[in-house]
């Protein structure tokens, strides 16, 4: 497999540079919700549930229906067998629901189900917001990574070298030249684990929006803040408001209610209106096909009322309301399900946001330390009191630091994103902002060369 073209990188904390125009997060989420087959089933879906309404509706409203007919009866009596009649025959009816409390309770479980489908749109919309930042930020955590240890590959190959040059001279033992060559080697293979996780990341970021990136703008550390979480009895009080997993589940559980009303209908009369009119031509026909001069004109006019009375119905009605009132105790528990769940997501989303502020500050401080004790340790290597091992794993260190410190800064990025869904609050204007704050790239550049 062929891998990356070219990755230019800085060994700054500051990222990468390159001279390329770059995507940015939000036309990544612009292209993910013109390409996104989920979020446009979800929009059939509200539809369906739309058009439902007109369809329940139709069910008070009068049926008017048109009918007609033409009919030739043909037979003999003795000689004359072409004897008959030609009928035509006209009609019309009417027929009108007065009362039946099953429409109405029909129609209210259809616009119920339509407030439903609205939700559910708006939940895959939040979504598609939170997965397609996420797997942006996954893309731009890989590149890091990448960096991070290409740039150790680097060092420790610089390391290596100077290692073989004092051993042909004479000043370190062949031992020190195999624990550089070990740990280079050892480099190497974190290097394909790094490429191939970046692989992975742009793969799943094309899922989700369609589109392959080459080019991806890149955080920009000097724009990045971070800004405390709200008082946690705040968040909550305003998620058990706007979660929309929340009210979905909610919605449900008033459906299932009014699903037991519409079953109880089914012990309630109904009474209906019809009326019909009709009117016909029967003319009389003798052999050799000639009219007798015999036509005969008929017609009916009709309106009534039909009252229905269901007094048993094998119990079907009533193992139907048992099944809404079972129903109604499950969307009960869903309902209790969904809340916990939004408690435990915006707590955790809190938590996080806060180890994150705590982790980069940590992380920040451990990249100047494994800076000065990497220097500190080339000059004792350089002077004879420290081994190429302590040269070795000091390098090791401030690379891990640094990677450290930018997954800290993505998870503290994608923790915000978190809490914003728990809250129901997500909106394509928090994209923006990101993309306002974090979008103007130092650089970045994802060159991946097809199989």
């Amino acid at each position: 497999m062929k891998k990356l073209l070219s990755l230019l990188i800085s060994l700054s904390l500051g990222g990468f540079t390159i001279s390329a125009q770059a995507e940015n997060l939000l036309q990544v989420y612009q292209q993910a919700r013109s390409n996104n087959p989920e979020l446009f089933k979800s929009a059939a879906d509200r539809d369906v549930a739309y058009e439902k309404i007109n369809y329940s509706r139709g069910s008070l409203l009068p049926f008017l229906g048109l009918s007609g007919s033409y009919t030739i009866n043909r037979g003999f009596r003795g000689s004359d067998d072409n004897i008959g009649t030609n009928a035509t025959r006209g009609g019309v009816s009417l027929k009108q629901s007065i009362f039946n409390m099953a429409n109405w309770f029909q129609l209210s479980v259809a616009e119920q189900n339509a407030a439903i489908a609205d939700i559910a749109y708006n939940l895959d919309e939040q979504t598609l917001m939170l997965n397609s930042a996420t797997a942006y930020f996954q893309v731009l955590r890989a590149i890091d990574a990448l960096s991070q240890i290409s740039a150790q590959k680097s060092a420790i190959g610089q390391q290596l070298e100077q290692t073989k040059q004092r051993f042909k001279v004479g000043l370190v033992a062949i031992t020190d030249v195999h624990n550089a060559q070990a740990e280079y080697d050892n480099t190497l293979a974190q290097e394909v684990i790094a490429k191939n996780n970046l692989d992975n990341a742009t793969e799943a970021l094309r899922e989700i929006t369609g589109v392959t990136y080459d080019q991806l703008n890149s955080l920009d550390t000097k724009r990045f803040k971070m800004v405390n979480s709200p008082e946690i009895d705040g968040l909550l009080t305003q998620a058990e408001k706007s979660n929309l997993t929340l009210i979905k589940a909610r919605l449900n559980q008033e459906m299932a209610k009014k699903n037991i009303r519409l079953a109880q209908s089914g012990h309630l009369p109904t009474l209906a209106l019809d009326a019909s009119a009709s009117v016909g031509d029967t003319d009389q026909k003798g052999s050799e096909n000639r009219y007798r001069g015999n036509t005969t004109k008929s017609g009916s006019r009709s309106i009534g009322l039909t009252l229905d009375v269901p007094v048993f119905t094998g119990g079907q009605t009533s193992s139907q309301v048992k099944q809404a009132q079972f129903s109604y105790v499950g969307a009960s528990q869903q309902t209790e399900g969904a809340y916990r769940l939004m408690v435990k997501n915006v707590r955790s989303s809190h938590n996080n946001i806060a180890a994150s502020i705590s982790t980069v500050h940590a992380y920040s401080q451990s990249v100047i330390s494994a800076e000065s004790s990497l220097k500190a340790t080339n000059a004792g290597y350089s002077v004879g009191t420290r081994t190429i091992v302590d040269v070795l794993n000091a390098t090791t260190a401030l690379y891990s630091a640094r990677t450290n410190l930018s997954n800290a800064r993505y998870d503290y990025l994608i923790n915000q994103l978190n809490l914003n869904y728990s809250l129901g609050t997500l909106s394509e204007n928090d994209i923006a902002l990101l993309n306002d704050d974090l979008g103007k790239p130092i650089s970045t550049l994802v060159s991946l060369l097809p199989n």
